[in-house]
């Protein structure tokens, strides 16, 4: 399967997969396998490590769902616990970092260390910090997921799920499993993802920069108190803006800097002051497509509420693409200003 003489059966294999693995093993540092989706990624990493408990907090609502649906499939009872609770040996410690929505960081080495101890096993979803942004197994991450709808795809246009592990003997059980669960990656898609490797390394640090630069705009914006301005936009409107640059080290020595290696991500999040202007913001703006998903190459903004009723509903999502970054400050600036302005589109 690994080097095999002629692609007998797509279920299997096929070149142009085979040949994406391959790339996607280099650039993540491990064994790559691809799967149709993230989701089903990581259901495929459930049933790879066959956990009693599963440890996680917050993150992508539908990979919590994901665990509901592997609940159905073992007869004995699937517990889910926090972060912080006391592992047990077998637990799978999952850990998405930067986390959705925010795009703030985790501690990574922190649980690594935890889970190792208690004899356990860590998984890592760096969808939001693909390399060279973020390492997670130099932090002992035993697997490590990617949405490649995401940032390794880049365009909106395909959807895929990467799982990278340490060894080939890892990797050949993960595409064993593949084979039967029957949720491989199609052709067309492994080679739009093909395709989106070739520019991935030059996306992914122009979107880190220009995130960056407007998430320290934004940060001044915020600092503007009521019954006054900055830059135009009028102050108490902008409550609060999330995103790992922002962290500071905290009470365990954690600092994000040091974990993000490579740059910030380009994803994050800001509070307004009221649900109204929340759900208005998304559509005031320009350059900013209203939309779902994130990591591609055009710019989004989402009200988060919308696709998970479980979020703040003052939170707005923000993923930047590849636009300049004066536009895009002018296409926030110009929405913000107009926001109090405008009654909610939805």
């Amino acid at each position: 399967m690994q080097n095999p003489a002629r692609h007998v059966y797509s279920r299997y294999t096929q070149n142009v997969s085979t040949r994406v693995e391959h790339i996607l093993g280099k650039v993540l540092d491990g064994h790559a396998v691809t799967y149709a989706s993230g989701l089903a990624s990581g259901f495929a990493a459930l049933v790879h490590f066959k956990p009693k408990r599963v440890a996680i907090r917050g993150g992508y609502f539908g990979f919590h769902q994901t665990i509901e649906v592997y609940k159905k499939c073992r007869d004995q009872e699937i517990q889910v616990i926090d972060l912080d609770d006391e592992y047990k040996p077998g637990d799978l410690c999952w850990v998405e970092t930067p986390v959705n929505p925010t795009g703030e960081s985790r501690d990574i080495q922190y649980y690594a260390d935890k889970i190792h101890r208690a004899g356990g096993k860590l998984v890592v979803d760096s969808t939001f910090a693909p390399p060279p942004l973020q390492y997670p197994f130099k932090l002992g991450a035993d697997c490590i997921l990617h949405s490649a709808t995401k940032y390794l795809g880049g365009h909106s246009d395909l959807l895929a799920g990467v799982l990278v592990v340490k060894t080939e003997a890892e990797w050949l059980e993960l595409q064993g499993d593949r084979t039967y669960m029957g949720n491989m990656m199609g052709s067309l898609e492994a080679w739009l993802l093909l395709r989106s490797l070739r520019t991935f390394h030059l996306r992914v640090l122009r979107q880190s920069a220009t995130a960056t630069a407007l998430v320290q705009w934004l940060k001044s914006v915020e600092s503007s108190p009521e019954n006054s301005s900055f830059d135009g936009i009028p102050g108490g409107l902008l409550k609060k803006v999330l995103h790992s640059s922002l962290q500071v080290v905290d009470s365990r020595g954690f600092d994000p800097s040091k974990q993000m290696e490579g740059g910030w991500g380009a994803t994050f999040s800001i509070l307004l002051s009221t649900p109204e202007y929340a759900k208005a913001l998304p559509f005031l703006t320009k350059y900013f497509v209203p939309a779902t998903s994130l990591g591609g190459v055009d710019s989004l903004i989402e009200y988060r509420a919308k696709a998970d009723a479980t979020e703040d509903p003052t939170l707005i999502r923000i993923s930047v693409g590849l636009e300049d970054f004066e536009d895009l400050k002018a296409d926030l600036k110009q929405a913000l200003q107009r926001c109090k302005n405008e009654k909610s589109k939805l």
